[in-house]
């Protein structure tokens, strides 16, 4: 009887970006079988260039670059939350769609996702604060220093999201409502 070889898995890249005017984070995971590996994260500064048209002018080329470099099979996004400042709320969108439109003009898919959505995904909790999403990614990529700027991680987190979102893995597992049930007996009360 021979054995029969394994397919090698394809490794997958993500892209991972946290859209910002004057600081942006982006991080690259590489996924191959059930764990995903950090390849490279970082922040792009855009708070000395003055002029927002240049900020944008920057933002597509660093994307478009590390799209380039990368060659990312998916770009992930942090969908902007809504805030008061609608000017704010503007320009956040405008750097949302540089960074999209440079992922799109090399045909990369993308997909957004909402800020509780990344923290929910990561941590279990949507309601997580910056640090403790970081300290979360941290563990899973067995990274020794938290970012100074959490821009950063922030990214690795959509991207961590991304993951989880479309494997068969995720933070927390649930089951079906019958799996609650069986598992935890106790926690069920009839009236």
């Amino acid at each position: 009887m021979s054995k029969v070889a394994k397919k090698p898995e394809k490794e997958t890249l993500v892209l991972g970006l946290d859209p910002g005017t004057n600081v942006m984070g982006y991080a690259i995971i590489a996924v191959r079988g059930a764990r995903p590996t950090l390849i490279q994260y970082g922040v792009i500064h855009l708070g000395k260039y003055g002029d927002h048209a240049l900020k944008l002018k920057k933002i597509f080329e660093r994307v478009l670059s590390l799209v380039e470099e990368y060659k990312p099979d998916h770009v992930a996004l942090e969908a902007p939350f809504y805030g008061k400042n609608v000017q704010s709320m503007l320009k956040l969108g405008r750097a949302q769609g540089v960074a999209m439109s440079a992922a799109l003009y090399r045909e990369v898919p993308i997909t957004e996702y909402a800020p509780k959505k990344v923290k929910q995904s990561v941590t279990g909790n949507g309601n997580a604060s910056k640090e403790q999403v970081a300290k979360m990614l941290m563990q899973v990529f067995n990274i020794k220093e938290q970012p100074k700027l959490l821009d950063a991680s922030d990214a690795l987190a959509v991207a961590l999201c991304h993951y989880y979102q479309n494997g068969k893995h995720s933070a927390k597992k649930s089951g079906s409502w019958s799996d609650f049930v069986q598992k935890n007996p106790l926690r069920i009360n009839i009236r």
